[in-house]
């Protein structure tokens, strides 16, 4: 049967089935990313309890503490919930699926100088989306290279089996999870320029760098949708949302997982 693709070409699609990952260049416009940066800089001079909880003084040798992670930012703030479902990549996820996505998660990442990176990781075992998988959209706001922390991928991965992750090496990693490549696996920088968004679906291995430079953010949006004909999801991402801002709830998802219990509420890039 011949699948329609609406964004994608054959050879992107094909690219996200065999490597697990894609970049689609300019998905956000400059005006775009104008509307996001103005709005998370105003958010970052706010405390946000239970989504944005800085050290606002400044006192601390941890960059993290000052700009950390904003989390759902969707749930309390409409140009967050309308860039998370942003048509674009709303299209792009539904030749990615082969259905509708449904938006599940927003945060946006600030990562200052000198902050940590990420271990690698894998995303579903987290969302614990079934049947199916969660996807990321990863939006760089700020182009991205090694210097200033962009994101690793071990490409092919993704039909690498969901894993219980050792502990992350503290003085690199910011996060405590850590998934360690098979053997054959080959960790790549993936680097973007403005506007560009990284769609990678939930069990490939990635993670981040430390940001290195003295005076470079590198800033981010990032959501993670389900697939339509999924059931379940760990109930920390209920409500989802349909393209036209219709909220849904999926049934909690109770599998533990392959650490034997429930572990972790968000994933972290």
């Amino acid at each position: 049967m011949t699948v329609t693709l609406r964004r994608l070409t054959p050879e992107q699609k094909a690219h996200f089935d065999t490597e697990g990952y894609l970049i689609i260049p300019g998905l956000f416009s400059p005006e775009h990313l104008s509307d996001i940066e103005t709005t998370f800089e105003t958010i970052s001079t706010q405390t946000i309890p239970g989504h944005f909880e800085p050290k606002l003084d400044g006192h601390t040798e941890d960059p993290l503490k000052r700009y950390p992670r904003v989390m759902h930012p969707h749930r309390f703030n409409e140009t967050a919930k309308a860039y998370m479902l942003h048509q674009p990549v709303l299209e792009v996820l539904g030749d990615l699926y082969g259905e509708e996505a449904y938006a599940a998660q927003s945060m946006f990442y600030y990562k200052p100088p000198g902050s940590k990176g990420q271990a690698l990781h894998q995303d579903n075992f987290y969302l614990k989306v079934a049947p199916g998988n969660c996807i990321a959209a990863w939006t760089a706001v700020d182009a991205t290279d090694e210097e200033n922390g962009c994101l690793l991928v071990v490409p092919k991965t993704q039909e690498h089996e969901i894993v219980c992750p050792d502990q992350a090496d503290a003085n690199e990693s910011f996060t405590t999870h850590y998934v360690k490549p098979p053997k054959d696996g080959v960790v790549i920088p993936v680097r973007m320029d403005k506007g560009d968004v990284l769609f990678f679906g939930g069990n490939l291995i990635h993670g981040s760098y430390r940001n290195k430079t003295k005076d470079q953010f590198r800033r981010a949006f990032i959501c993670h949708y389900a697939n339509a004909s999924a059931m379940s999801i760990n109930h920390h991402y209920n409500p989802l949302y349909k393209a036209d801002g219709t909220a849904i709830v999926l049934e909690a998802n109770p599998d533990g997982g392959p650490c034997g219990i429930e572990i972790g509420e968000f994933t972290y890039h």
